[in-house]
C-alpha cells in the first residue's frame, strides 16, 4: 500500500493574533453519509491539529463544519 485517504471534519479554529497564526482542530468523520460511514470503517477515530501562519493562503482554507480529504503517502528517499 503506497497511500491511504482519510476524511476529516474541521471542528474548531482558534485565532491567535499575538502569534500571527490560527490553530485548526480536525477529527475523523464517522457518520452523516454513506461515504462517511465507509471511511470510519478504516479510520474509526483520529485527530489532526494544525498551526497555520497568517502569512500563507492556507490560513483561510479551513472552515468549521466542513469536511476534507486527507491523502497520506510515503515519501520517496
Amino acid at each position: 500500500m503506497s497511500r491511504i485517504i482519510a476524511k476529516f471534519k474541521c471542528d474548531n479554529i482558534e485565532d491567535h493574533p499575538e502569534c500571527q497564526q490560527k490553530n485548526i482542530s480536525l477529527s475523523a468523520v464517522t457518520s452523516g453519509s454513506e461515504e462517511n460511514r465507509s471511511f470510519s470503517k478504516y479510520t474509526p477515530s483520529g485527530l489532526l491539529y494544525l498551526s497555520v501562519s497568517y502569512e500563507t493562503p492556507a490560513v483561510d482554507f479551513f472552515v468549521p463544519g466542513e469536511e476534507y480529504y486527507l491523502n497520506i503517502s510515503k515519501t520517496v528517499d
